[in-house]
């Protein structure tokens, strides 16, 4: 999420997350296509977006970085042991909900066919984050690949998307413990 708010910030358009596909259910289709091998128009589906960050976009980004080809592709790294215990805290449970949803199915096919479908194993979700981001560093040219952590604020990104850092703090927010609190109260306090 503060990735979202920091690319809006710097491109001044809004920045394609997966609270947009909660926004507008009508792209759940699309989604769900796209993790079965069907292949949307992707200007079509990103029409107004400056950006994409998170999943479901994430998934797909040979298809959309090939889609367009003078984007930069933004490749936000972490530690994939924290990467995982903030996962399996947050978003791996709140994936389970909402069962026989379209949704529901959009997910799960995109964690069968774009990452793993053992997102409890955290063997099997370390190796799949630790292949994704290898495919990236292996496939995508130098010239167009920005490497990123959240600690290093906003320098990397101006740089690579020829803009001026802005003078105000690199935004910090949807951390675990705010995610948690959210998640409770949107679950009636579970």
């Amino acid at each position: 999420m503060s990735l979202k708010l920091a690319l809006e910030r710097l491109l001044g358009a809004p920045c394609y997350h997966m609270l947009e596909v909660f926004a507008h259910p009508e792209h759940i289709p699309a989604w769900h296509a796209a993790a079965r091998g069907i292949m949307p128009d992707w200007h079509l589906l990103l029409a107004g977006y400056a950006a994409a960050v998170d999943w479901p976009a994430a998934a797909f980004w040979p298809e959309i970085s090939a889609a367009f080809p003078d984007a930069i592709v933004l490749l936000s790294v972490r530690d994939p042991r924290s990467w995982w215990q903030s996962a399996s805290e947050t978003i791996f449970p709140a994936s389970r909900r909402e069962s026989g949803t379209p949704w529901r199915a959009m997910v799960d096919d995109l964690f069968a066919n774009r990452f793993t479908s053992a997102i409890d194993d955290a063997a099997a979700a370390i190796a799949a984050f630790e292949r994704h981001n290898a495919h990236v560093r292996a496939t995508v040219p130098q010239h167009r690949l920005v490497e990123w952590r959240a600690s290093d604020g906003w320098q990397p990104l101006c740089a690579a998307l020829g803009v001026p850092v802005p003078d105000q703090p690199f935004p910090r927010t949807n951390t675990r413990e705010d995610w948690q609190a959210r998640h409770r109260s949107d679950a009636g306090g579970a």
